[in-house]
């Protein structure tokens, strides 16, 4: 399950939904792209037969901005009468495969290599379109003229082209060839297990994925499958199950275990995972885009992602990746166009809805994201992930009431507690705590830590909640230190460790922490707040009011009386603290 960071202040969702502002900048970069194509059909007379300067303008924001489906219409004006410029090609080819359109994609190409007869990228995408059409012969043409792109690819990619002619040996040969370094040659020889599997030589094939003692060839995910998937195949069964048992330590990969419940029950499995050359070089494109997009390039992520999809349709670790990728650059809409393609047979069917139910909540519809988890939740009402994801959703809508009755349907599905189960309790901890049922509240934050002992963003979250209650001031501050160590550079728990200090009376102290926790977030309301506070209590009266002008500033938030920070400007907060204990709701 997903780990989001809380803000660690009581009463604040750990899962804050993007704001109102990424919404609002979306709109802006497509009105931008509007704008620009309309300044374009104003230049251009009628009858002109002037390339449309709108639309191209219009079409590289949008690909600046990763906005893909804008960038496709823009492209598709700009390229009706535009010379072939091979930057403006090469753009709008990167921008229909990144939309997944590659009939639109495959004739740019052909114009991109006219036009630029080294470009490394048209290349790719024609080379794969061969395979992907049985035409091997064709493919292996570019390395026969001497196409080059890196070692990984290169060799990869002609060992399964290799494998396509009908030539197992010189396949064989070609993965064997990749030594230009350990990395170049440990998938050279997993991508050589995975040909041996193609047809048939399954001992082969587990021997070396397996290889040496601290030298296993099980490199990926997919890996995974495919060698349990073998082991089946040699009767091993529980030698699969044991694999997957180490694979799946707090791991709750539904593919996976799905795998080892049939395995274990002897049910029939078969090897499926790479059985033709077609599928081969979809794992090649799927492995880099794999670690293109962990290592942050998710433009180019993408783009292999989308080339091992038009590989493989329909395969749905692909189709996850794209929409993961997708998701990343807040294309939601086409994150959607990815997950619902994923079969509502196929084990991580829930994991894609989830996924779904999230993009559109980004997208603002929130009820209609509500009643896909809803529905899906009564569907398979066992699935433990399917109702926290009901409950994130619920509890980034501020429905908290809907949030901790989704959490105790999963908490329900917990036999006996084990330490994974720490983040349930916590989660529906906080929904309770929102609701007012703090003894509910503590008794799931306290399980979690039994769980999870010194588990930071519990013990801050518990921590902060016993000092705005003023209760065991000295256990708080013990707590949020311990998670302070843990996490030094986290504005929101550095902000308790000052805020239990300040509740404490101990002023001088809490200055620094404070100051230290506005570093970290200087643009959060109630930490400019809690600095006010705390420089005021000092003498620095002036510096309290300019933080507290900066709470109004970046309000308003949670936890932030908005009229109690404009009545310390007014009066100060000494006042304020005498008017309240008047109240009977002193500080």
């Amino acid at each position: 399950m997903p780990l989001a960071l809380p803000r660690g202040r009581a009463g604040t969702t750990v899962s804050p939904c993007r704001s109102e502002a990424h919404r609002v900048t979306g709109r802006m970069k497509i009105r931008a792209a509007a704008l620009f194509a309309a300044v374009g059909f104003a230049l251009a007379a009628p009858g002109s037969a002037a390339p449309d300067a709108g639309a191209f303008l219009a079409a590289r924001q949008a690909f600046v901005d990763r906005d893909h489906s804008a960038a496709a219409r823009y492209f598709d004006i700009a390229l009706r009468e535009t010379p072939d410029q091979p930057e403006l090609l090469e753009n709008a080819l990167m921008t229909f495969i990144s939309v997944g359109d590659m009939t639109a994609a495959l004739p740019i190409a052909a114009r991109l290599s006219g036009a630029d007869p080294g470009n490394g990228l048209s290349a790719i995408v024609m080379m794969a379109d061969h395979v992907a059409r049985g035409d091997f012969a064709g493919a292996e043409r570019y390395f026969a003229e001497g196409a080059r792109f890196s070692p990984l690819l290169d060799g990869l990619m002609r060992g399964w082209i290799q494998l396509g002619l009908g030539r197992m040996s010189e396949a064989s040969d070609m993965f064997d060839a990749m030594t230009d370094n350990p990395t170049v040659e440990l998938f050279g020889q997993y991508h050589k297990a995975l040909a041996l599997a193609a047809v048939g030589f399954f001992e082969g094939a587990d021997a070396l994925l397996t290889g040496e003692e601290g030298r296993s060839l099980r490199l990926t995910r997919g890996a995974h499958v495919a060698h349990a998937q073998i082991m089946v195949q040699l009767e091993q069964r529980d030698r699969a199950v044991a694999m997957l048992d180490d694979l799946l330590a707090g791991n709750g990969d539904p593919e996976m275990i799905d795998l080892r419940a049939r395995i274990l029950q002897g049910d029939a499995v078969d090897y499926s995972y790479v059985t033709r050359a077609e599928e081969g070089a979809a794992e090649v494109f799927l492995t880099i885009a794999s670690a293109l997009s962990s290592e942050g390039d998710d433009r180019f992520g993408l783009l292999y992602a989308r080339l091992a999809q038009h590989l493989r349709p329909g395969d749905t670790e692909i189709l996850m990746l794209v929409a993961a990728i997708l998701e990343s650059q807040r294309q939601y809409a086409l994150a959607i166009e990815a997950y619902v393609q994923v079969a509502d047979n196929h084990p991580a069917h829930h994991q894609a809805v989830s996924g779904q139910a999230q993009a559109l909540y980004e997208l603002g519809h929130e009820q209609e994201a509500v009643a896909l988890l809803a529905d899906l939740a009564a569907r398979v009402p066992d699935v433990m992930a399917v109702h926290l994801a009901l409950g994130d959703l619920h509890r980034r809508m501020s429905d908290f009431e809907a949030a901790a009755r989704a959490y105790s349907a999963a908490v329900a599905l917990i036999e006996e507690p084990e330490p994974r189960h720490w983040f349930v309790y916590y989660v529906r901890g906080m929904s309770l705590e929102r609701t007012g049922r703090w003894d509910e509240a503590e008794a799931d934050f306290r399980l979690a830590l039994e769980l999870n002992p010194d588990q930071p963003y519990v013990l801050n979250y518990l921590g902060y909640s016993l000092v705005e209650q003023r209760r065991n001031l000295e256990e708080a501050e013990a707590m949020i230190r311990t998670a302070v160590a843990a996490r030094p550079d986290d504005g929101y728990i550095v902000d308790s460790l000052g805020w239990v200090l300040y509740r404490l009376g101990r002023h001088e102290e809490a200055v620094e922490h404070m100051e230290r926790a506005v570093e970290l977030r200087p643009e959060d309301a109630v930490i400019n707040d809690h600095l006010g506070d705390v420089y005021w209590k000092v003498g620095r009266k002036r510096e309290a009011r300019f933080q507290w002008s900066r709470a109004l500033a970046f309000g308003p938030a949670d936890d932030l009386d908005m009229d109690r920070v404009r009545r310390k400007l007014e009066v100060g907060l000494d006042q304020v603290l005498r008017e309240e204990a008047a109240a009977g709701n002193g500080d």
